[in-house]
């Protein structure tokens, strides 16, 4: 295990997309062709599927010094209508520019913290949303949700509006870990939000977890796991800590490097943690989750509709994601459009009644046919070429590279195509990287990615 690891862990990315943002091509990126193709897809998929919905909400109390997200650090709430105000006009002009009635399959609230906002201004978000939209069959409505500051009325009233599932960020119960990330939040915080979700009606509920934080021990994340199974959620996420301390602005130096487990560490938390689970009756869905039998996502990684997007895995799947707030993503399938990554530059835009993309990417015909692969792979740990119009020279490059995961007995290739096996499943985001034409083409100069294991 330790040579595999050795071997295997070097930067790469974790695919909510291909091509990667780092690959995206914005010189041939226009606004209007980001508008020409989802309006495409928008004709393509909305009456059959609906499309699904991305709010960012950027706001937090407090710097949780782990997190690489876009957010924006205050203790004053008077931000949050004029930032509500604002994603419901970006939400008119899409709809202008729509042929139709739009039918909402999907909504996510991430952050940020969606919790930061009253319930009021959630509600007036959320009725805003639907003022211009019908919910359509089989709809999902998630949110991100802090157990500090997540209230009885805030899960009340996103019940009412038809949220039913949440995903609370635990990461650790280690309190010196909980202080390194600047995240202290006892288990009776989460407990309660757990408790009270249930109560009201939520039907799926997550909790996330981190392994390769600073100070983690094998003790700790074996307690953390313990006590996670105390509140039984329905979906555990178990992320791979992402240490991108150069990016500006993501705040990872409340710590030394020295104070991180060492890969073989961070790999063992992550088989013991897998192992514990398994105990505990949940599954191992696509990479970093886990899902009791009767969870959504469980059953949709059996019937192999999983999906995978810039809100991660779901357990359903729409052609078209529109990203509102500030520098949310959108995907059309043929194309990604970001929005402006300050929420003073992303408030001027839409004030000024234009849409506040300012980069994205055109997939090309070859995009398109390696978005399917690593899409396949990411969800399905397998994927055949025999359908799609993949060069044979891409296939023997895919092949030669991939000889030694072969020999290491973590994948095989099957006639027109290949399946990881589970001993291969840690390493799949190495196995989507031989898919990845746009990096192997641009092979970048400095480290751009967390390390993939």
């Amino acid at each position: 295990m330790n040579n595999l690891i050795q071997k295997y862990n070097i930067p790469g990315p974790r695919y909510t997309s291909y091509p990667t943002v780092p690959f995206w091509d914005n010189d041939d990126f226009t606004k209007q062709g980001w508008i020409e193709t989802f309006q495409r897809s928008f004709d393509e998929s909305n009456a059959e599927e609906g499309i699904s919905i991305y709010i960012h909400l950027p706001y937090c109390e407090s710097l949780c010094t782990f997190c690489a997200c876009n957010k924006r650090i205050t203790k004053q709430h008077s931000v949050e209508v004029p930032y509500i105000d604002t994603v419901l006009k970006e939400w008119k002009l899409y709809v202008d520019l729509f042929s139709s009635r739009p039918k909402i399959k999907e909504i996510h609230l991430g952050g940020g913290t969606p919790t930061f906002f009253s319930p009021e201004n959630l509600k007036k978000l959320i009725d805003g949303i639907f003022e211009y939209a019908d919910v359509a069959e089989g709809h999902e409505f998630s949110l991100e949700g802090h157990p500090n500051n997540t209230t009885r009325e805030h899960l009340q009233a996103l019940y009412d509006l038809g949220f039913r599932r949440i995903s609370y960020g635990v990461q650790d119960y280690d309190l010196k870990v909980q202080e390194a990330i600047n995240r202290v939040q006892p288990f009776e915080n989460v407990k309660r939000a757990t408790e009270e979700a249930r109560e009201i009606g939520f039907t799926s509920i997550s909790h996330d977890l981190i392994f390769g934080l600073p100070h983690q021990t094998m003790e700790g994340m074996m307690e953390t796991i313990n006590l996670t199974k105390e509140l039984n959620p329905d979906r555990i996420s178990f992320y791979s800590y992402a240490h991108v301390p150069w990016i500006k602005g993501v705040g990872q130096r409340g710590f030394h490097d020295d104070d991180l487990p060492s890969p073989e560490l961070k790999r063992a938390l992550y088989e013991e943690g897998k192992k514990m689970f398994e105990e505990m009756n949940y599954f191992e869905v696509g990479m970093d989750h886990f899902a009791l039998e009767q969870d959504s996502m469980y059953q949709s990684m059996k019937n192999h509709t999983l999906h995978r997007n810039f809100m991660g895995y779901s357990s359903s799947k729409t052609q078209l994601m529109v990203g509102l707030g500030v520098s949310s993503i959108s995907d059309s399938w043929y194309s990604f459009a970001q929005n402006e990554k300050t929420v003073e530059e992303y408030e001027k835009s839409i004030n000024n009644g234009e849409l506040s993309v300012f980069k994205g990417h055109i997939l090309s015909e070859e995009d398109l046919i390696m978005r399917r692969h690593i899409l396949n792979l990411m969800c399905n740990l397998e994927t055949s070429w025999a359908d799609d119009n993949m060069k044979f020279d891409d296939v023997d490059r895919i092949k030669t590279m991939l000889q030694d995961m072969v020999d290491d007995n973590l994948i095989e290739f099957v006639e027109n195509g290949l399946i990881v096996k589970e001993e291969g499943r840690p390493y799949v985001r190495n196995v989507c990287m031989t898919f990845d034409k746009r990096m192997i083409d641009n092979e970048p100069e400095t480290r751009i990615f967390s390390m993939t294991i």
